[in-house]
């Protein structure tokens, strides 16, 4: 009897750990999805706040306290901005984005996979240099940099603006590192097979590296749609102008037309935000990859 009453004891005692455990587990569930919605609702705002601002006209958008939502929206901002060689900047901006992104993931894919596969002399010295280049800002290279453009001739080109970022030190990093994670054996395995360099590269390592490369042009594609240091210092005519840039220019002097501002800012967030949903997918398997490795 004595054991049996120390027996239901326990069972009790049990339950009732298990249910303070479930209420706890409940109410930290609770408490992080409530914080995931207000982070969300924070870096949300913003968007919305830029969306909701083009419709504004602009005594509308500075006042105090603000229209939350445009009770009288208006088109005005966007017939001012599309009344500009919008259209061109658009252009500008996607070739040279899209360009980037092509040549740095093929680029970076394969000198990374080189680094990481191939035995030659030099090998750790090119990847010191490498890693000492990514600590450098862009800014303290822009004066040489645009001397060798100037130069070259290249200055207020579209070669100006996409050759010097395809080397870029970090998309290079990445794909050594994840070039790492591919088997020696698969790769012996394709030669024994008859596949040459270029044929293994090409249908064996490209592959295994796309969740990689979808996160690279992602950083690539936003990083270049968003350069507008470099894009002004090395852009000269209103042709070669891009989105970002061109919006910057309709900022006046001693007034700022809120309303076309946010306007044009919606407008240069569409391709960006197209870009993340196609490679979405590819961008998330490469940081969880990364991170289990």
């Amino acid at each position: 009897m004595k054991a049996q009453s120390q027996l239901n004891m326990k069972k009790k005692f049990n339950r009732s750990s298990n249910k303070k455990w479930f209420h706890e587990l409940s109410a930290f569930k609770i408490i992080a999805t409530l914080l995931l919605i207000l982070s969300a609702l924070f870096f949300v705002f913003p968007f919305y706040w830029i969306i909701t601002g083009a419709f504004k006209a602009q005594v509308v958008a500075i006042t105090i306290p603000p229209e939350w939502f445009p009770l009288k929206p208006i088109l005005d901002n966007w017939v001012t901005l599309f009344s500009n060689p919008v259209w061109r900047w658009t252009f500008n901006s996607f070739f040279i984005a899209s360009s980037e992104m092509i040549a740095v993931c093929f680029v970076s894919a394969t000198a990374g996979f080189v680094l990481a596969k191939k035995v030659f002399p030099g090998r750790k010295l090119i990847f010191i240099v490498l890693i000492a280049a990514m600590a450098l800002p862009k800014q303290v290279i822009l004066v040489p940099l645009f001397t060798m453009l100037a130069d070259f001739g290249w200055v207020d080109t579209y070669k100006g603006l996409i050759i010097p970022a395809i080397g870029w030190p970090f998309g290079v990093f990445l794909m050594k590192q994840f070039s790492q994670t591919i088997p020696n054996e698969l790769l012996e395995a394709a030669k024994i097979d008859g596949c040459g360099e270029i044929r293994t590269f090409w249908h064996i390592v490209i592959p295994m590296l796309k969740p990689a490369l979808g996160a690279l042009a992602i950083f690539t594609f936003m990083l270049s749609w968003n350069d507008y240091f470099s894009q002004l210092v090395i852009t000269r005519s209103t042709e070669m102008m891009t989105l970002p840039l061109g919006i910057a220019t309709m900022q006046g002097e001693h007034k700022t037309d809120y309303g076309v501002m946010m306007a044009g800012a919606a407008l240069a967030s569409v391709p960006m935000i197209v870009i993340f949903t196609l490679f979405q997918k590819s961008f998330t398997q490469g940081i969880t990859m990364g991170s289990v490795k």
